[in-house]
Formats: C-alpha cells, sequence, structure tokens
C-alpha cells in the first residue's frame, strides 16, 4: 500500500489506503473571506491563528495555509503565516499557492516536510513547480488538469494525473509523494460529478497507485444543506480510494461522516477513534461510586 507521508517539525501524518482519513482544514484562506483577506493584508493574523487552532481542535489533522490576496505580498505574508501557525500547532501543513515565488518563501521557512499544493499539468507549471518540490523534500498535490482546461470527461483527467506522476518520476520524485486531486464539480451542475469522481480516484487507487485529496465542498456549491451533500461524498468517495480532503472540520455532520467511513473501511482499529470522539463522559458520580465498590470487594 501507498504511504504518503507529511510531517512538521515534531509531528508526522501518514495517508494511506488503510489509515484513517485525514482531514486537511480549508479555512486559512482568504478566497470569499473579505474580512480574513484585509486583516491579512494589514498584518493582523489574529484570525488565522484563531482559525487554525478551532481547526485542530475539531479534529483536523493537518491545515491547508493559503494566502492568495490580489494586489498583496503574497509571498510575505505566506512566508509569515506559516511561521505563525507553526508555533501554534504541531499538525503539518499543506501551502497552497499558484505563485512558484510565494512556494519558494514558504517552503524556505516550513519545519519539516511540507505539503505542496499544488502543480497542474501544464509543461510550464511542471517545470517551475516539481524542481522546487524535490529541493524542499516535500510532497505535492497533482491537480487533473492542463491548459485545456477541467474535462467532463474522466478518461481525460486521469491522463492528465498519469502525466503528472510520470513527469514527477522524471524530478525523482516518487509516486508516494504525489496526491492527486480528480477535481469535484458542482453536482448542482454536472449531475455526473459524483460518478466522475468515484471513478477516477478507483482508477488512481488501483493503476497509479497514489493517495488522493480533493476540495470536497466543492461539490455541493449551491445547494441547501450542504454539509448533507459533503458528507454523503466523502464518505462514498471514501469506498473508492479517496484518503484525504481539504474541508473544513468545524462542521459535525463531516467530521461524524468520516468517522464513520472509517469505522466501515475497517480503519479505525477496535472502533477506538470512534469510541474516544462519541463515548459519553462517565459523570463524577458514578466514577466514584465504581471505585467505593472496587474497594468494597
Amino acid at each position: 500500500m501507498t504511504l504518503t507521508t507529511i510531517s512538521s517539525e515534531t509531528k508526522s501524518i501518514t495517508i494511506g489506503f488503510d489509515k484513517p482519513f485525514v482531514i486537511i482544514g480549508e479555512r486559512i484562506n482568504p478566497t470569499g473571506r473579505k474580512i480574513l483577506a484585509e486583516e491579512m493584508k494589514g498584518g493582523d493574523y489574529s484570525r488565522v491563528e484563531s482559525d487554525a487552532l478551532a481547526q485542530v481542535k475539531a479534529g483536523a489533522q493537518m491545515l491547508d495555509v493559503n494566502a492568495g490576496i490580489p494586489l498583496a505580498d503574497e509571498p510575505r505574508i505566506l512566508g509569515e503565516i506559516i511561521e505563525l501557525i507553526q508555533k501554534l500547532t504541531d499538525v503539518p501543513l499543506s501551502i497552497d499557492s499558484s505563485i512558484v515565488e510565494a512556494l519558494e518563501v514558504g517552503l524556505s521557512v516550513y519545519k519539516g516536510k511540507a505539503l505542496v499544493n499544488s502543480v497542474t499539468g501544464e509543461d510550464e507549471v511542471l517545470e517551475r513547480v516539481l524542481p522546487l518540490v524535490k529541493k524542499h523534500d516535500a510532497a505535492v498535490v497533482a491537480i487533473s488538469n492542463d491548459e485545456t482546461g477541467i474535462s467532463e470527461d474522466p478518461d481525460v483527467r486521469f491522463s492528465v494525473a498519469k502525466k503528472i506522476v510520470e513527469r514527477a518520476a522524471d524530478y525523482g520524485i516518487h509516486y508516494s509523494d504525489v496526491v492527486v486531486d480528480p477535481l469535484v464539480m458542482p453536482i448542482g451542475a454536472v449531475r455526473t460529478a459524483g460518478k466522475q469522481v468515484f471513478s477516477i480516484v478507483k482508477r488512481l487507487r488501483d493503476e497509479l497507485k497514489v493517495n488522493t485529496t480533493c476540495g470536497a465542498s466543492n461539490v455541493s456549491f449551491g445547494l441547501p444543506n450542504r454539509n448533507g451533500i459533503n458528507g454523503a461524498f466523502i464518505t462514498m468517495a471514501m469506498a473508492f480510494g479517496l484518503t484525504s480532503a481539504i474541508t473544513s472540520p468545524l462542521h459535525s455532520e463531516i467530521m461524524q461522516a468520516v468517522r464513520g467511513g472509517d469505522v466501515m473501511l475497517g480503519n479505525d482499529p477496535d472502533c477506538n477513534n470512534w469510541i474516544n470522539a462519541y463515548r459519553e463522559p462517565v459523570a463524577e458520580g458514578s466514577r466514584e461510586r465504581r471505585k467505593s465498590r472496587r474497594r468494597s470487594r
């Protein structure tokens, strides 16, 4: 089985087919969050701090970190928030940027083995990002689109992913360090969006033997009760081989669906994670009564 290990300075997370599903917290991203964007642009990272801590407390094993703000100094901001977050928590990070200069700064200050999010299938992008990934001994998210855009044909998206995996090997990057994103379309607009992802993920697992991730909340865009759709999508995708997702852990429906999926797939031995998350706490009086009974025997 393919294992992808991402680490901070003191903690490692392993993504794999027989491992518990990995939730990568999505909240540290100014896209669509005007207040956060203005704060980050002005050097106020208090909301970044609270979002980081809240996501880890809710169960995120990794955090995605994005500083893509129009007309802002993205390399500087990305470097600063990575250093800040690594002082707050020991979870590994996904460094999320389409700007190579920002990735360079982020990787230069990062302590551990990062996940670079991301590289696409265009030759120019591959030639700029993959050497950087290799230089810093990082892992990388491979996005299944190229200069032609996002195809609705699962075979085309699989071919793009295969190209990236093969090109990564040319740079000395093992396929275990390539995590493929098959791209999730809004199911309200593309009714076969779920089936497309399930088909690609299964082939990626069986043929390329790579781990996978996705921006899971994309699937529910425009629909009511989005968390219900997201939870159903993630658990079904897990059954086809999806091993991680970039999503918000702050919604209990999502975390419950993921933990339940791990139980059903046998990736939560003895149901320990489920029990630890949902076992009702023992009342103080009951605990004392049990102790008293044991002493009287």
